[in-house]
């Protein structure tokens, strides 16, 4: 929200959200130490990865900037 705020397009933050997300990709770097720097759950496809996350869900985070375009 804090984004959409300062940059005022949250249509875009939603689009880019989108594309992030659709990345089937895990990454090969990616640490425990460092996962929470990243946008995107840098461990997909993990069934406990999601227990220390500090942001809501991905398609939560877009729903809700889709609703500050309306």
């Amino acid at each position: 929200a804090d984004a959409s705020f300062l940059t005022r397009f949250p249509q875009g933050l939603a689009e880019a959200l989108e594309k992030i997300s659709q990345d089937p990709n895990q990454l090969r770097r990616a640490s425990s130490a460092t996962a929470h720097l990243y946008i995107t759950n840098p461990f997909k496809g993990k069934n406990l990865s999601h227990l220390f996350s500090t942001h809501p869900p991905m398609q939560e985070r877009i729903s809700r900037l889709r609703n500050m375009i309306k």
